[in-house]
């Protein structure tokens, strides 16, 4: 068993027909939630599922689960997934690569005649990305009870078109309740999304926890004035005082290392004229670290901090939070897993811990999880130039089927 390993070539194969779709001329993909693309993606991989000899079961909110039976089915599935929607300028991996690698895995054991005595189910989760569709996580969200069917099916896009209507239209609205599908563990392959592995020379990123984050929304309010005429000490700008709250945004997270995360990525500027003094300044703040303890902190320092400029500018400031999504540690038996595949096929390997979100974190709340990581070009994605080495890709999926097999019991 230790020799076991995927089809690499199968496996890039898959990937580089499923990025067909949606196809940009950068070289990435354009495959938003529910539009036709996504159909067409959806409908290519359960006919790769099927053709693997997997059930097929589709709920609600249009999650799909393609099932591998085990030899005793009254056993929770060993699941992984991920999803297949994309970024307007998304690019062949991200999301893509966790379910096709499930697919590899299911393939793998049926070349090779392994039965494994839990099931084996790959997942692709609805409105992940949140491009076209807000929240984020859609589909592994309202699975684990974060918010509901009835708020999802809400959901507008830009046009007007609800996610209920959608998923109706292109004929994955399915029958099963979201939540009424047991899980026994749910692993992801993904690639990390960010430059540390590259940086490092490792092939294999353990994930021991997600960051958590809050996001907030500032509004510094001054008086316009114009540009000339008006003194600098006697001024009320706005943004002069918006950009000391910015630099210690960043001030922040440096001071709790190394997961501090201090983000401003938003300014809207009024009345955004070049010979006026700006009168009001709205932008985010996004901070983020990997306990409970070190957010609150960091949330209490920007809150004091804004308490105190406020008093000694004299302007308004209000700071709103408008998001908080909680520290997400992955259950220590999927997280040994990983560990000991990884030790198993002799990868370079080092822990790292995820600062963006994955339908793991939903996963995570109701049955063990754990997630694998390998490196990407130049840590970039949500990008079309978005890339990663075959070889990786491959390693990753070695490292998820001894991963799944561990949990499953191959027999």
């Amino acid at each position: 068993m230790d020799d076991l390993r995927i089809n690499g070539e199968r496996l890039w194969a898959a990937l580089m027909e499923l990025a067909q779709i949606g196809a940009t001329v950068k070289g990435g993909v354009k495959r938003l939630a529910l539009t036709d693309l996504d159909k067409q993606g959806r409908d290519l991989v359960v006919r790769w599922g099927r053709e693997a000899g997997m059930s097929i079961t589709i709920d609600q909110i249009g999650n799909v689960f393609m099932r591998r039976d085990g030899t005793d089915n009254t056993l929770p599935p060993v699941m992984t997934g991920s999803h297949i929607d994309t970024q307007p300028t998304g690019g062949k991996f991200d999301g893509n690569y966790g379910v096709l690698a499930g697919l590899e895995v299911v393939r793998t054991l049926n070349d090779l005649q392994i039965k494994t005595r839990a099931p084996i189910e790959v997942a692709f989760w609805t409105n992940e990305e949140g491009s076209r569709f807000v929240p984020v996580m859609m589909g592994s969200g309202v699975f684990c009870g974060a918010f509901s069917l009835e708020t999802a099916y809400a959901a507008k896009d830009t046009e007007g078109k609800t996610v209920g209507e959608e998923l109706a239209r292109i004929g994955y609205k399915g029958d099963q309740v979201p939540g009424d599908h047991p899980i026994g563990a749910y692993f992801e392959t993904h690639i990390e999304q960010g430059p540390v592995l590259e940086d490092a020379d490792k092939v294999i990123g353990v994930v021991p926890a997600v960051m958590g984050l809050s996001w907030y929304d500032c509004v510094v309010t001054g008086m316009e004035a114009h540009a000339g005429p008006t003194p600098m000490g006697l001024r009320k700008d706005a943004l002069q005082v918006a950009t000391v709250i910015m630099q210690e945004v960043v001030a922040i997270a440096n001071r709790y290392p190394p997961y501090g995360r201090g983000t401003v990525g938003m300014v809207q500027v009024f009345p955004n004229s070049r010979n006026v003094i700006p009168g009001e300044v709205t932008f985010s703040i996004d901070l983020r670290n990997v306990n409970d303890e070190l957010l609150n902190t960091m949330h209490g320092e920007i809150t004091a901090f804004i308490d105190a400029t406020r008093e000694k500018t004299g302007l308004g400031i209000s700071l709103e939070r408008v998001s908080y999504y909680p520290p997400c540690p992955f259950h220590p038996d999927c997280v040994g897993a990983v560990r000991n595949a990884t030790a198993k096929l002799g990868y370079s390997v080092m822990d790292v811990v995820s600062g963006a979100g994955h339908d793991a974190i939903y996963a995570a709340r109701l049955a063990p999880a754990g997630m694998i990581f390998v490196p990407c070009k130049d840590g970039i994605s949500h990008n079309e130039i978005e890339d990663a080495k075959p070889e990786h890709l491959a390693a990753g999926c070695n490292v998820l089927l001894h991963a799944m097999l561990e949990r499953a019991v191959a027999v």
